[in-house]
């Protein structure tokens, strides 16, 4: 049976969200074993040598960034960097469901800092999916309660850093080449990651924990070739809704290798905000559609 593209675009997306969330259970997995700083600097080095293969096997040969782009670039992978350790820290803490119920406001997020930074056009419709999706947000964050503590914020500030990186990825120019980016972000945290282990102690590595480190290593470059595929088949519109099956995989594996699972109010909240992106993405192939 022939697949059409838009269906290898949706089967890419799933991939990709599948591979994101594996990674992220491998790194819960080690926390008990090693530091989060030598998780990131292990595994930042792996990730980093798979990506420079790849890059070299697809043609790239220079990692020069045009001058125009450099503080774009510079500013991007702070903002990974912050993201990336405010988001693990969390993730070392709390349900690997509820984190991932956070990040489902990501594009929302995204949506809202464009129209206001860039001044992309946002029509009322959008807008109020937006204000309902930051809703679905507080329902699932859920200040106040019991469960409401110091990583739920840093949670929110990953997906603020995770946001104003990719509003900085938004203004590259097009002769700036993603596995270029890719290569430089990979060993920015490989050696931030080390730098930070510096006045820790270092754990020894065994066999379990070296195999988790390489295992979230091949996941994250996993992840990041498909959602580069993702972006070459299909339509946008019919692809982007299966972003969200990421849930999926974090309510399977949070409950089958750490027994959690979110409380009806954090459901129901990611629901909203599952709903509310996919009526933004629906908006947004209609206009498109009406302007072509």
């Amino acid at each position: 049976m022939t697949l059409s593209p838009n269906l290898h675009g949706a089967l890419y997306m799933m991939g990709s969200m599948a591979a994101f969330t594996f990674n992220d259970a491998s790194v819960k997995l080690l926390a008990p074993e090693m530091p989060l700083f030598q998780i990131i600097f292990l595994r930042g080095v792996l990730t980093t040598g798979l990506i420079i293969a790849l890059a070299y096997a697809m043609g790239l040969r220079s990692l020069r960034i045009p001058r125009g782009d450099r503080w774009l670039v510079a500013g991007r992978t702070l903002a990974e960097l912050g993201g990336m350790v405010a988001f693990l820290t969390a993730l070392l803490n709390m349900p690997l469901a509820n984190i991932s119920a956070f990040l489902m406001s990501l594009p929302l997020a995204v949506s809202l800092a464009a129209a206001v930074f860039l001044g992309e056009p946002v029509g009322w419709r959008r807008l109020v999916a937006i204000l309902v999706g930051m809703i679905g947000v507080l329902m699932i964050v859920q200040p106040g309660a019991e469960g409401f503590n110091a990583y739920s914020l840093l949670v929110l500030l990953a997906v603020a850093m995770f946001t104003a990186r990719d509003i900085l990825t938004r203004q590259l120019s097009d002769a700036v080449p993603s596995l270029a980016v890719a290569v430089i972000t990979a060993a920015s945290v490989a050696g931030f990651g080390g730098l930070m282990t510096i006045p820790q102690d270092w754990a020894s590595v065994s066999p379990r924990g070296a195999m988790l480190v390489a295992l979230a290593a091949t996941f994250i470059v996993a992840g990041y070739l498909l959602s580069i595929m993702v972006m070459r088949v299909g339509e946008v519109s019919f692809v982007a809704p299966f972003r969200y099956t990421i849930l999926i995989w974090a309510l399977a594996l949070g409950w089958y290798l750490f027994g959690d699972w979110p409380d009806r109010l954090t459901l129901a909240g990611a629901g909203v905000v599952v709903a509310t992106g996919i009526f933004t993405i629906y908006r947004e192939s209609r206009v498109r559609a009406a302007h072509g």
